[in-house]
């Protein structure tokens, strides 16, 4: 009885998980802006910095939450579904950060339609996943659930929004590239969008887990 009442008996794992969705949001609304603004050199960098930052903060939530798991008794949730859920949120903002570099590595000059289709798309799954992530302290609400569900139902209908425009935009680069190393570029840069999508589906996946077994 005195060894469970010296350790954390709750921590503060939901503080926590809506403070890296916050990252998420942010870091993808600054991604969206470096795409829009891609041909302004300075505006490139700044925005470039911005996803950068939030993917450092969120780096260190992500390890809190870890140190937390060490320390807490008694979680919220189960310990695998916390593990699992930071993780997952965790490679979201990977994905951003990935992105903006390969942009910049591979000295990409200019933005066309399919990349800002596939930015934009990535941007409302990182914010349905923001909104999922506030949910997940107010499951026992049968009402909350539900939201919390028809959130998850959303972001899987947008990453396959992204499968399509992903299957259009390669589909028109081979038919209509003829320079073999913009080719090259574009096609890397269409996967790591679409693969952003991707890991907003695995938390979504990870939530519905979370709200059947907890509400």
């Amino acid at each position: 009885m005195f060894f469970g009442k010296l350790l954390p008996r709750e921590g503060n794992f939901f503080e926590l998980f809506n403070e890296h969705g916050n990252h998420i949001a942010e870091g993808a609304r600054a991604f969206l802006l470096l795409v829009n603004h891609y041909a302004d050199p300075t505006l490139r960098e700044k925005h470039t910095a911005d996803v950068g930052a939030a993917e450092r903060a969120a780096d260190k939530v992500t390890a809190e939450v870890h140190r937390q798991l060490h320390r807490t008794f008694i979680t919220p949730l189960d310990r695998e579904q916390i593990h699992s859920l930071v993780n997952s949120m965790d490679d979201i903002l990977d994905l951003l950060q990935d992105s903006s570099e390969v942009m910049s590595l591979y000295d990409l000059q200019s933005m066309n339609e399919d990349v800002v289709r596939l930015a934009e798309i990535s941007v409302r799954c990182c914010e349905r996943v923001q909104h999922v992530i506030t949910l997940l302290p107010r499951l026992k609400d049968a009402a909350v659930a539900e939201s919390a569900l028809k959130t998850c139902e959303e972001i899987d209908r947008l990453e396959s929004d992204a499968d399509r425009v992903m299957r259009s935009a390669m589909s028109r680069l081979f038919r209509e590239e003829a320079d073999t190393r913009q080719l090259i570029k574009l096609k890397a840069v269409y996967e790591h969008l679409e693969s952003i999508s991707d890991r907003c589906e695995d938390v979504a996946n990870l939530v519905e887990g979370i709200v059947l077994e907890n509400s």
